[in-house]
């Protein structure tokens, strides 16, 4: 799992589409998100609001994630920021790993949320579909074009496009020996299995233990995070194309079960769905260690609880001192199970300072937004959030034309500062963009679709004693719908 630059570290994606400044020791990492990303909450669309600000119960959530999708930019755009600046961020966090924690408790807050909302298997995994997967397809296009213009590489996807396509295909690379294309795709992996997760607890019932899910998973991470292995199935079962063809199957089976039939059987196809999932994040995972990815998921039910707390469904008391001893359970299991290689002490000081404040700041700035959620907040803010999901998706493209232009970098200072600034207006132009003309009309594609599928089929809707409330805006941005 080891990066070779300081902004791929350890949750950012490594080997990312750009080196970074070497300040100190590297490993895989980022954001989503984007979490998105799952992206990969609402935000009003533009006009919505009046002009001084954006007035939502779920605004805060979008402030959150243009946030999260800047901190995930400037990880990997670290090579072209003056390292006056660069340097001394990496000293102290790693805005990577900060940003997809950021975005991993938004979706935990959110995306359960928007299941109990709607109260239907099919109407939740149809959203998702239209939300996630047309950027997605976008994403992975503009890559294979700049490749086939000679700019950017594929990252070995190439030397077997089969293998690729397989394991790409459910946005599980990650835990299916993919190499991640592009580079921040793999915090989709983890987006997918907590979909899965969520599928089949909602199912059974038993969505609504989200404290013991969060504690479970962060002592999963502390107890069992050294132990369990990396890519164990894809090493020594079968080749990694049969392991992820099983799997594709085996999931979107589930999954047509769990959407398609009633009863038992549906219950049984989501659980098994949900238990593939656990089980490749658990013994197959490549980029991240395993206490990594339970941390992942003890974060992002994490952010489940505290939206239960918001509800009035637990004490605040007793969610906040959960959420705290969540984050201490992350940040302990990153610095024991953590391996120096050959770092000097220094720098392993340096990696485990970093380590604890992206897991402590990143809980902060949640609790912050949340705390603050009923502020109005800029429109220009919330907007950032709109287009997390593009910006996420799209920023490692436009760093390779980045990169591909001589004149962009080693400029100086104040100059490279404008340059910088300019890159950074134009990825939010283009990403404005994709979610007007791609995103948002897809969203609006999926909405109809569930409706006709009900008249078609009827109403697909499980019971739940307290209904999550309607969200208050009509978009969403990293985790929405």
């Amino acid at each position: 799992m080891s990066g070779t630059y300081a902004g791929d570290s350890r949750m950012t994606s490594p080997q990312a589409a750009e080196p970074t400044a070497k300040t100190g020791p590297a490993e895989p990492a980022a954001r989503t998100g984007p979490s998105e990303p799952a992206q990969p909450a609402a935000a009003s669309a533009p006009g919505a609001a009046g002009a001084a600000g954006t007035v939502s119960r779920l605004a805060w959530l979008d402030v959150l994630r243009g946030v999260a999708a800047l901190a995930v930019v400037f990880n990997h755009f670290g090579y072209f920021v003056p390292s006056a600046l660069n340097g001394r961020v990496y000293q102290w966090i790693n805005p990577g790993d900060y940003g997809v924690f950021v975005f991993f408790l938004i979706s935990g807050y959110i995306v359960p949320a928007s299941l109990e909302r709607k109260g239907s298997v099919r109407t939740f995994w149809v959203s998702r579909l239209f939300r996630l997967y047309p950027l997605y397809l976008l994403a992975v296009g503009v890559a294979l074009f700049l490749f086939m213009v000679h700019i950017g590489g594929l990252r070995g996807e190439g030397s077997d496009p089969e293998t690729s396509v397989l394991s790409q295909m459910l946005m599980m690379s990650n835990v299916l020996a993919g190499e991640n294309l592009p580079n921040v795709v793999w915090s989709l992996s983890y987006e997918m299995i907590f979909y899965l997760l969520l599928t089949a607890l909602f199912m059974a019932r038993v969505h609504r233990r989200s404290s013991r899910y969060a504690l479970a998973f962060g002592a999963a991470a502390v107890v069992l995070g050294g132990i369990l292995p990396q890519a164990y199935f894809t090493n020594n079962l079968l080749s990694p194309r049969i392991i992820a063809l099983v799997a594709d199957l085996v999931v979107l089976t589930g999954l047509a079960v769990a959407v398609g039939m009633r009863g038992m059987p549906r219950m049984v196809g989501a659980a098994l769905a949900a238990m593939v999932g656990l089980t490749l994040l658990a013994f197959n995972g490549t980029w991240l260690y395993p206490w990594e990815a339970l941390s992942i998921l003890a974060l992002m039910f994490t952010g489940t609880m505290l939206y239960r707390a918001e509800q009035g469904q637990y004490s605040w008391r007793r969610a906040i001192a959960i959420a705290v001893a969540v984050l201490g359970l992350a940040i302990a299991a990153g610095v024991w199970h953590h391996l120096p290689g050959n770092m000097s002490p220094h720098e392993e000081f340096v990696w485990e300072r970093s380590w604890f404040m992206s897991v402590f700041l990143a809980g902060l700035t949640f609790g912050i937004g949340l705390t603050f959620r009923h502020v109005t907040w800029p429109r220009f803010l919330t907007w950032l959030g709109l287009i997390s999901y593009s910006v996420y998706l799209l920023h490692p493209a436009l760093i390779e034309v980045y990169r591909h232009l001589t004149w962009t970098a080693h400029h100086s200072f104040w100059v490279q500062v404008l340059v910088d600034a300019l890159f950074l207006a134009i990825l939010i132009a283009v990403c404005s963009a994709t979610y007007l003309f791609v995103e948002r009309p897809m969203q609006g594609v999926g909405r109809r679709l569930a409706k006709r599928l009900d008249a078609r089929f009827g109403p697909d809707r499980f019971p739940v004693p307290v209904r999550a409330p309607e969200a208050a805006l009509a978009h969403s941005s990293r985790a929405a719908e």
